[in-house]
């Protein structure tokens, strides 16, 4: 009884870290996106030079 509770723990353990890992993929695709349209749609200074639209 005991290998058959480890053996479905290891499977439910797996299939969290996999959705997880899925879902964490679609963050870092979204991030990347808005990091993207940013870096095209940034303004541009009073003194005319192009800034980061970041402040770090």
């Amino acid at each position: 009884m005991v290998p058959l509770l480890l053996v479905l723990l290891l499977a439910l353990l797996l299939f969290g870290a996999g959705f997880a890992l899925k879902i964490l993929w679609w963050v870092a695709v979204i991030v990347l996106a808005v990091w993207l349209i940013g870096f095209v749609a940034r303004g541009t200074h009073p003194s005319g030079s192009r800034h980061r639209w970041y402040r770090w």
